[in-house]
């Protein structure tokens, strides 16, 4: 048996106390068990700084697999490793970003310094939109954090230029009511937020799913050829069909919760949720 991963070690090449050279094969006597016995790798490379920090004075090195393996959630472990070469730290970054320029990690996106974006230029966090200093934006040049609209410094905003929080609107410093149900009722969001409703509109909704390899179709193995990095794929589910796993996992209290939002309208609810009351 022979596969091929890759291996974090420290600043002198060591793993647990064992000395490692790069083009040299170790085996290990007896058995093997995750986290206690044996020689630990990663199979994915999004998994390789789960147990090391990120950082260039730990070293990265691609290894062969030779003998039995055991693979657990996000690393494997062998009784035969051979260590095949050391990675520099650009060839890292390339290997753990799927896009190019990237000083952070995970990212999709290009030349991010920070972590986990799809869009380009980031200096935040998990950003889909461009130019952010923020993190979680889908918009683009926030320095506030989950703004779907740009230009943002507050937060949470989908208008532009905003320095206050929740807004939709333009160049507001003060937040702004915003409307339940075309107009039925107004609060301000901030206020909302508080409220047992918003934990339960916000709890678990399954836009999308994480489907593992081995509960994937054939179809969705050809829809998703990076399956095999990453050993399954995200799941994008339609806004109604998420609405409705989300409210069949409700308790009646919480739907009670909900029907008793200010302003409540049924028909409005199911226009938009697809959920009939």
């Amino acid at each position: 048996m022979k596969i091929k991963g890759w291996k974090v070690f420290n600043s002198n090449l060591k793993c647990r106390d064992f000395q490692f050279e790069v083009g040299k094969r170790y085996k290990h006597k007896g058995s093997i068990e995750m986290c206690a016995s044996g020689f630990h790798f990663h199979e994915n490379r999004s998994n390789l700084f789960n147990y090391y920090d990120f950082e260039e004075s730990n070293r990265i090195c691609e290894i062969i697999a030779r003998g039995d393996v055991e693979t657990g959630d996000d690393k494997s472990v062998t009784n035969d490793i051979e260590i095949v070469k050391e990675l520099n730290w650009n060839e890292v970054l390339n290997l753990i970003n799927l896009g190019t320029g990237n000083s952070g990690k995970s990212n999709s996106g290009n030349w991010n310094s920070g972590n986990g974006n799809s869009g380009n230029w980031n200096s935040g966090n998990w950003n889909s939109g461009n130019r952010n200093s923020g993190n979680r934006n889908s918009g683009n040049r926030n320095s506030g954090n989950r703004n779907s609209g740009n230009w943002n410094s507050g937060n949470w905003n989908s208008g532009n230029f905003n320095t206050t929080n929740y807004c939709s609107g333009i160049f507001n410093s003060k937040e702004q009511k915003v409307p339940l149900f075309n107009g039925s009722a107004y609060v301000l969001m901030s206020d909302f937020k508080n409220t047992k409703a918003y934990s339960v509109l916000y709890d678990t909704f399954p836009l999308i799913e994480w489907i593992g390899e081995s509960n994937m179709t054939d179809q969705e193995k050809i829809d998703n050829p990076k399956f095999f990095d990453v050993k399954g794929y995200l799941k994008k589910n339609t806004y109604k069909y998420a609405c409705g796993k989300w409210w069949e996992s409700l308790s009646d209290s919480d739907k009670e919760v909900v029907k008793d939002i200010e302003g409540f309208d049924a028909i409005i609810f199911e226009e938009i949720t697809g959920i009939k009351l």
